[in-house]
């Protein structure tokens, strides 16, 4: 049986006792164990802080970059491992587990590049000096710096090679150290990136930690410099926001947690449109990747009344190109959900839209089967009065398709009954409604898309992160932001405001 280590103190070490069990979701089978029992995870974030800190705060961001890229190629050499343990681990498709691996290796060297175009300083100016004074020679500069303490990245389970290196780009970036806890029942391909990134031999002593397991103690051990990246469920990142020292020292916290992403469908679109076309292409595509277990998945249709039965025979059709099952089978075109443990929870989630809702396509399936969910379509005839459809997130293959009026701020005020997403889709070629929505949904949401048929060739889709664009979104998706660019290096650096001589800022900070 493998037993998944974890890396602290630049050492491969065991944890105590049998340990968490890890499957493959789609016969069922232990493929290995995790323990984080018995380590000294304290010892290991001090070492960190004192060792791996100054190695990569005295590199360049153009250093940091050139290691980033390095990394990145090391992993990419092991692609098709990785896919194996993927489809493995997490019952991903061969096209969904490259989604995961080939996301995570391309925004590592998206940083790469960003790295090489900041240069050779060591930390970032923001914005010009500014005259503080009588005298223009009394000026104030932001500068910012890497904090001093660890970037602890707390991942999900659904994409633990994406997840584990968007995180880390950053970080490292920014100059920060890093300990990767992944989620421990998917945790085998972070656990196989961990080894390919400790045996390229690249890493500075005190780098890069890994906590495979329960995180145990983990948070009892955080000062007032560290920083937690965490992405999973809203419960759990209260947790975290909530944990007494976390509160008692001012660690800082990021969460993206839960989110009901919508899709609008304005009343301008024809149905033999290339509007309608992408519509239709991209919700399908949003439901079935990774089986619906995407933080970004569209889980909300918002349809004008006289275009909704197009819309589910639309989708039911497109749907039929996703054959699911075992993700072994070259036929399959969506696999397993990433653990049989969550097979219940998904369950009883569809079972309560079932309560209030049609079901317009598909069955729900038996809660101690495999962990196999085929798409689901319900249908929501009142939405402004039904509000689990709007507080309800089921992690699987499902969409709720909800009928409205046409107006554009009807539909802006249900799109906003969730308070908060990390993403939403307008799919118009009316400038005016398209506008409309925009302006009364973007305070609500991380991102926006507007989808028509100028960008039909060549949209992204909205479940689609990409390292220049923020990712995060405010209210329940958890309030946090990541990626976007330099604008990711911001939760590893504290902004400090340097006041003095314009000649010697000039001098010191560089002009």
């Amino acid at each position: 049986m493998l037993e998944l280590r974890s890396y602290l103190n630049d050492h491969w070490i065991a944890g105590d006792g049998e340990g968490a069990p890890l499957h493959d979701p789609a016969s069922g089978a232990v493929l290995a164990t995790a323990s984080t029992a018995g380590l000294d995870i304290g010892g290991a974030l001090d070492h960190a802080r004192s060792v791996g800190g100054p190695a990569l705060r005295g590199m360049t961001f153009a250093e940091r970059g050139e290691l980033l890229i390095k990394l990145s190629k090391a992993i990419h050499g092991h692609r098709d491992e990785l896919l194996e343990l993927s489809r493995a681990n997490t019952g991903t498709t061969l096209k969904d587990g490259k989604f995961d691996v080939d996301g995570g290796t391309a925004t590592m060297a998206a940083y790469g590049k960003l790295g090489e175009q900041l240069g050779d300083r060591r930390y970032l100016l923001d914005g010009d000096q500014e005259t503080i004074g009588r005298s223009p020679r009394f000026t104030g500069q932001h500068v910012k710096v890497p904090r001093r303490g660890v970037g602890v990245h707390i991942n999900a389970f659904n994409f633990p090679v994406w997840g584990f290196a968007e995180k880390l780009a950053c970080a490292f970036l920014a100059g920060m150290p890093v300990l990767t806890k992944p989620g421990t029942s998917t945790a085998m391909p972070a656990h196989r990136v961990g080894e390919i990134i400790v045996d390229s031999g690249l890493l500075p002593e005190g780098a890069w930690s890994l906590l495979c397991g329960s995180a145990g103690d983990l948070l009892d051990h955080l000062d007032s410099q560290d920083v937690v990246a965490f992405t999973g469920s809203a419960a759990t990142g209260e947790k975290i926001r909530g944990h007494r020292n976390v509160i008692k020292r001012g660690v800082r916290v990021n969460v993206e947690a839960d989110s009901l992403n919508a899709a609008v469908v304005g009343p301008d679109v024809d149905t033999d449109s290339d509007t309608w076309d992408l519509f239709l292409r991209e919700v399908s595509r949003e439901i079935a990747q990774k089986s619906g277990q995407k933080c970004t998945a569209t889980r909300r249709i918002f349809i004008p009344e006289g275009l909704l039965a197009d819309a589910i025979d639309g989708l039911k059709d497109r749907l039929a190109d996703y054959p699911a099952g075992d993700p072994s089978d070259p036929s399959v075109r969506m696999g397993t959900l990433a653990a049989p443990a969550q097979m219940a929870d998904v369950c009883e989630g569809l079972g309560r839209l079932a309560a209030v809702c049609d079901v317009a396509h598909g069955e729900i399936p038996a809660a101690d089967g495999p962990a196999l969910v085929k798409p689901l379509l319900f249908v929501c005839k009142d939405p402004a009065n039904t509000p689990i459809v709007h507080e309800l997130e089921v992690f699987g293959p499902a969409a709720t398709l909800m009928p409205y009026g046409g107006d554009p701020a009807e539909v802006a005020g249900l799109v906003n009954l969730a308070d908060g997403g990390l993403v939403a889709t307008v799919y118009s070629d009316d400038l005016a409604f398209s506008g409309t929505v925009l302006m009364e949904i973007a305070p609500y949401h991380g991102r926006v898309l507007l989808g028509s048929r100028r960008i039909a060739e060549h949209s992204t889709g909205p479940g689609m992160v990409l390292p220049n664009l923020v990712h995060g979104g405010p209210g329940r998706a958890g309030g946090g932001m990541e990626l976007g660019g330099v604008r990711g290096l911001d939760l590893y650096t504290q902004t400090c405001a340097v006041q003095g001589a314009r000649p010697m800022l000039d001098k010191l900070l560089g002009k």
